[in-house]
């Protein structure tokens, strides 16, 4: 897929692998199951909502820090009784999140803020978070998106690739320390490596990376 790198490499808004989550979900539903869901981070809570209004039970999951804020989102969508707020990082995740355990698992972007090392123990413990038959959702920065010019860790193996993006795009997109960034090919072997059955993996316009795989 051609990749435009004059694009905002962030993509914010509904995307590919949120529909396809969305889809799960529905479906999920149907068979008269009450469907679990976890988003890490929580973003605005945009995403929580819409599982939500599907009938999901959903567990936002950030920082201690913005647990007024996201709280705040979940009052005023009116959607309390569904949406729960719970203090937890993918670096820091609990041995207990509410909702455990979970039918869908979306992480978004906060695995490039890890090591790949300690990036493939989390998402195996992700994973562990799964019903069997329950799915993963990752979205990853690029390393063919704008994200990757400038960056020092570009031909770094990804086993050691951990680096801060050129100075031009820290200013531009505030993204502050060191990232892994990742390729379609460095995701599925993530994923693969992590335990999970990959179902899809795929590069978007903007040159990030995103993978489906599945608790087998």
């Amino acid at each position: 897929m051609e990749t435009n790198i004059n694009a905002n490499p962030l993509e914010t808004g509904s995307d590919e692998l949120e529909r396809y989550a969305m889809e799960e979900c529905v479906k999920r539903q149907r068979l008269e199951h009450r469907v679990s869901v976890l988003i890490l981070p929580a973003g605005r809570c945009e995403m929580a909502i819409k599982f939500a209004r599907l009938g999901a039970t959903v567990t936002v999951a950030d920082e201690v820090a913005r647990q007024q804020e996201v709280q705040g989102r979940i009052l005023a969508s009116g959607l309390g009784e569904q949406i729960r707020f719970q203090a937890a990082t993918l670096g820091q995740l609990p041995d207990e999140l509410a909702g455990q355990p979970f039918d869908i698992i979306i992480v978004r972007r906060g695995l490039c803020g890890l090591p790949y090392d300690i990036a493939r123990q989390v998402t195996r413990q992700l994973l562990l978070r799964l019903r069997i038959g329950g799915k993963l959702y990752l979205s990853i920065l690029g390393l063919h998106s704008e994200l990757g010019q400038g960056y020092a860790g570009a031909e770094t193996p990804i086993e050691q690739r951990f680096s801060p993006l050129s100075p031009v795009l820290v200013k531009k997109y505030g993204i502050q320390g060191e990232v892994c960034l990742y390729s379609e090919r460095n995701l599925f072997m993530l994923l693969l490596e992590a335990g999970a059955s990959v179902l899809r993996t795929l590069t978007t316009t903007y040159g990030n990376v995103k993978g489906i795989a599945v608790r087998v």
